[in-house]
């Protein structure tokens, strides 16, 4: 096990995000930096009909360009929640555990949450149950440039494929529900990976990080 690593929040986060997890003695997850649009903070990959889709939370960022994470809140201008859960079951409806895990993310959908932190650091809760990581969430206290730990405030992002810049990261493979029509798609979400092998997500979640 490593020491310590910086995270920051994350909506359905990314397999190699669970990673760390369960390679680190000590997890801070950053609330006190300035909030970057368009990453895993309000968005998540998953594998749909056509290959990746994205899932968006909007959020509310005022007139300020430097508001803190922590403050963010969620718009409920649009009926953002139906479109994800239908998005859901689109892609993962016939997939082995898309009914044995359903119920418990409706759970979550069925809350109004004011703050985007306090949505994500539900999902993240509820993927440490699936995934049996018995773990405190421990939030930042301030921010610092420079942090004693290894940090991935900035580089874990949906749109580039960062993930060569992650030594620590090799996604095993398991079977996914449209990888016969578009191959294999690595790093998704940690929903892809739980509807697809249930029970077995913590195995392929070890497996893909590198000691």
């Amino acid at each position: 096990m490593k020491n310590s690593c910086y995270l920051p929040i994350a909506y359905w986060g990314p397999i190699q995000y669970f990673t760390k997890f369960l390679l680190y003695d000590k997890i801070f997850i950053e609330q006190y930096e300035t909030y970057s649009k368009q990453t895993y903070r309000n968005r998540c990959n998953i594998y749909g009909p056509n290959g990746v889709q994205s899932l968006n939370v909007p959020v509310i960022k005022g007139s300020s360009k430097n508001i803190l994470t922590k403050d963010i809140t969620i718009s409920y201008d649009m009926n953002w929640k139906i479109n994800h859960l239908r998005s859901l079951e689109s892609a993962y409806n016939s997939s082995p555990f898309y009914e044995f895990y359903i119920d418990d993310i409706l759970q979550l959908y069925k809350k109004k949450y004011d703050t985007l932190i306090d949505f994500n650091l539900d999902i993240l809760r509820l993927c440490f149950e699936w995934l049996q990581i018995d773990d405190d969430i421990n939030l930042t206290t301030d921010f610092n440039l420079v942090v004693q730990g290894d940090d991935y405030r900035q580089n874990m992002h949906p749109k580039e494929n960062r993930n060569e810049f992650d030594g620590l990261f090799k996604q095993a493979n398991y079977i996914q529900g449209f990888e016969q029509r578009s191959g294999f798609i690595p790093n998704l979400s940690i929903l892809d990976l739980i509807f697809n092998t249930g029970p077995e997500a913590r195995i392929v979640v070890l497996n893909s990080y590198v000691e």
